[in-house]
């Protein structure tokens, strides 16, 4: 073993005595004052700078990088939680309309929740969360804080359908507000029409069409909707109504079932009437 380390020093001694010297230096080096070895420090201290500040850039990379994603993550969550935020304050305004909705109606209103929608071109139907052991009963106009959605067709003990003003099956007797003049209301698949108007009303778009006097299913003066377009038919006799319902049937949950029966012989008559 002596041997080996004697070979491998002298072998080598003259790099042991290159590297002592070379550190006896860097030791000696910041003593001294002379320019060119001021120049020798400045040109170190460049490179060591240079060098520290690749590491430095690179570290900060990889950092930075980690930093995006963890940040990323952190908008992701609250982009979440805002939305969540949002469908509270959307429902919580909806629920806050309905009850000053029912406070101010002077009719028995009983509030419900639709659980199904069956919606066709032609045939719009929802199924509520009340039945005949709520009182409800096939006749009952069903609306919410906006305007008319429907009638009550039929009832089990917990549950009700509802007849929507979406279905073609349903007729109902409108009343243009502003004229005071009536006409039938109806699902043509497409949108809601009231038509055979003479020609000589005063027709305008945006006229309020509520609920008529002459309806036997309906109470008066439940707001339907508004005149979106006006169209001349049979050579400019008459007119036909395109109207905008003021309840949206795709997006309601939250609805009111107005506790009335006109008259139960006649609301029957009609309502078979149409089917």
């Amino acid at each position: 073993m002596k041997f080996n380390l004697k070979k491998i020093i002298s072998g080598f001694k003259e790099y042991f005595v290159l590297i002592i010297l070379l550190l006896f230096s860097l030791v000696l080096l910041p003593q001294n004052n002379h320019p060119s070895v001021k120049k020798i420090k400045s040109y170190g201290f460049a490179s060591i700078a240079v060098i520290n500040s690749f590491f430095s850039m690179a570290s900060s990379f990889i950092r930075d990088d980690a930093e995006l994603v963890k940040q990323k993550k952190l908008n992701a969550e609250l982009m979440l939680q805002l939305n969540l935020l949002r469908e509270h304050a959307l429902e919580n305004e909806s629920l806050k309309n309905l009850l000053n909705f029912r406070d101010t109606a002077s009719y028995s209103l009983i509030p419900s929740k639709v659980v199904s929608k069956l919606v066709s071109s032609t045939n719009g139907n929802m199924i509520i969360n009340r039945g005949s052991s709520d009182s409800i009963k096939v006749g009952m106009p069903v609306i919410n804080e906006k305007g008319l959605l429907g009638i009550i067709v039929n009832t089990s003990d917990n549950f009700a359908q509802v007849r929507t003003i979406n279905n073609s099956n349903l007729k109902i007797t409108g009343k243009l507000q502003r004229l005071n003049s009536d006409g039938i209301l109806s699902w043509n698949g497409k949108k809601l029409v009231m038509k055979n108007l003479p020609s000589t009303f005063d027709v305008r778009i945006g006229d309020r069409i509520v609920t008529s006097d002459f309806s036997t299913i309906l109470p008066p003066d439940i707001p339907v909707g508004i005149v979106s377009d006006v169209t001349l038919v049979y050579s400019g006799a008459l007119l036909n109504l395109s109207v905008q319902p003021f309840a949206d049937i795709s997006s309601v949950n939250d609805v009111f079932v107005l506790k009335l029966i006109l008259s139960k012989q006649i609301d029957e008559f009609e309502l078979n009437f149409y089917n």
